[in-house]
């Protein structure tokens, strides 16, 4: 029995002794030894710094904005130089703009990339984790533009905001016609163009007399007098009038406030430093006939967007095919300092998740295909590239041909990856967009085809012969 007993106790003695969970972080690689990690709340702040700066390295604050001073003078005068926080919502925001204010680095981060290891879920642990993580330098800041640039961000995303409503009373103006069995939308194109809101205005004023009605027709309007005036046949009934009003007016008042949205972004854009002296060199004339519509619609922006990128930029961005009014809010997004953020076009197509990502295990591919992931630039690039199906410039040739080869969605993919980097290489080199230089890629393109065309020939026994021209 005694040698049993001392085996054991040799063996307890060989055991080496479990160490505490916070010894193991003094061994760990320090990359950013003034880091601070920041578990963000809508109510609460949970806060870490390294242990030997304070004897209470992890702190709570509230989220009032003296409760924030408080915060950011505790980690300054803890020597605080870079600070970690989660891309909660929109809470960060406020304690964002108060450390890049004082001078402190703050980086977002996805909190996706931080749940890798288990345990660690409460508040008081992850503020911990963050700020580990964050000095042994294992996390990556978000992309985030200027302060300035962000503020052009914010308005234009209420201004979609606020154009998605003013649809919703569009189609609520639609509905109260319908059921009024008034098809004066199925006969125009647009009620909220010139003769349809003539009409809705008529007829909320009263007038119930159809010819009279079909008189507001507007000239470039393709259906005749007599087809409106049918249209115009219907039930008036009073709880739809009154619906129909209340739609009528809640419209108006959205595209009022789009325009007033609109005036402070032309003010905020006028705030930036012109790239180009426009009176010295002017603004490109457009490639092709330039079509103006007779009224705004209601997404249309109401000042002159070519005029204002190219002022941003320094060059005419809206030639690329597809950029026409995507232009400013594309530079809301990224703003125009791209070469500082993205070094390489490469770069700047994988922060889009644009091009196509991998899952290699033991040597074999498992998963290939473009990353999902929502950025707001990238479904802009993906708007550009979708209006441009019956496109004649050498961008819609390449759509078509990529929606043939790989269907609908991975070709406006594609073709939003090509848009990007276009747009990319022509910010960041100052070069204007050139058509030409499709010429020779498309030739080549021809050439590999037909040497396609005549091996295949080959295997079957057939030899090509080119025919000579009459």
């Amino acid at each position: 029995m005694s040698s049993t007993r001392e085996v054991e106790t040799e063996a307890k003695k060989r055991t080496p002794r479990r160490k505490k969970r916070g010894s193991c972080q003094q061994d760990r690689p320090v990359v950013e030894p003034n880091a601070a990690g920041i578990d963000v709340g809508a109510r609460e702040m949970y806060v870490a710094i390294p242990p030997d700066r304070d004897s209470e390295p992890v702190r709570v604050f509230k989220t009032f904005t003296s409760d924030l001073e408080c915060l950011v003078d505790w980690l300054i005068a803890r020597g605080i130089t870079t600070v970690a926080m989660e891309s909660t919502g929109v809470y960060w925001i406020p304690l964002y703009q108060m450390l890049e204010d004082r001078g402190v680095r703050a980086c977002l981060v996805n909190a996706r990339h931080m749940k890798n290891v288990p345990g660690r879920r409460t508040d008081w642990h992850e503020c911990q984790w963050l700020q580990y993580l964050h000095a042994a330098g294992l996390l990556r800041a978000a992309f985030r533009p200027e302060q300035d640039v962000c503020g052009v961000r914010t308005l234009l995303r209420h201004r979609n905001e606020m154009v998605r409503m003013a649809v919703q009373h569009v189609q609520h103006m639609q509905k109260a016609l319908t059921q009024m069995n008034i098809h004066i939308h199925h006969v125009i194109s647009d009620i909220t163009g010139l003769t349809g809101l003539a009409i809705v205005d008529a007829i909320l004023s009263g007038e119930r007399d159809v010819a009279k009605l079909a008189e507001l027709r507007h000239r470039s309007i393709q259906a005749d007098e007599e087809t409106i005036r049918k249209s115009l046949e219907g039930d008036w009934r009073e709880e739809h009038l009154f619906t129909l009003n209340q739609s009528r007016q809640m419209y108006m008042n959205y595209r009022n406030n789009i325009e007033a949205c609109d005036e402070k972004v032309a003010k905020l854009l006028g705030g930036f430093e012109a790239q180009v002296d426009i009176q010295l060199q002017p603004l490109p004339a457009p490639p092709g006939p330039s079509r103006k519509r007779r009224t705004k619609r209601t997404g249309d922006f109401r000042f002159e967007v070519r005029t204002e990128a190219y002022k941003l930029f320094g060059l005419d961005v809206t030639r690329i095919p597809g950029l026409n009014e995507l232009a400013i809010p594309i530079f809301s997004e990224v703003g125009r300092d791209l070469a500082a953020r993205f070094p390489t076009a490469g770069q700047f197509a994988s922060w889009l998740g644009l091009c196509p990502d991998n899952d290699k295990s033991g040597g074999q591919v498992l998963w290939t295909g473009v990353r999902k992931i929502n950025n707001r630039a990238a479904q802009m690039f993906r708007m550009a590239a979708s209006s441009l199906h019956h496109n004649r410039s050498p961008v819609g040739d390449f759509l078509r041909r990529m929606k043939a080869k790989l269907g609908p969605a991975a070709g406006i993919t594609a073709t939003a990856h090509k848009i990007a980097i276009i747009f990319y290489t022509l910010v960041t080199k100052q070069i204007e967009y050139d058509d030409s230089i499709w010429a020779t890629r498309d030739e080549h393109r021809q050439k590999r085809f037909e040497q396609k065309v005549k091996r295949q020939a080959r295997l079957l026994g057939y030899e090509l012969v080119p025919v000579q021209p009459a």
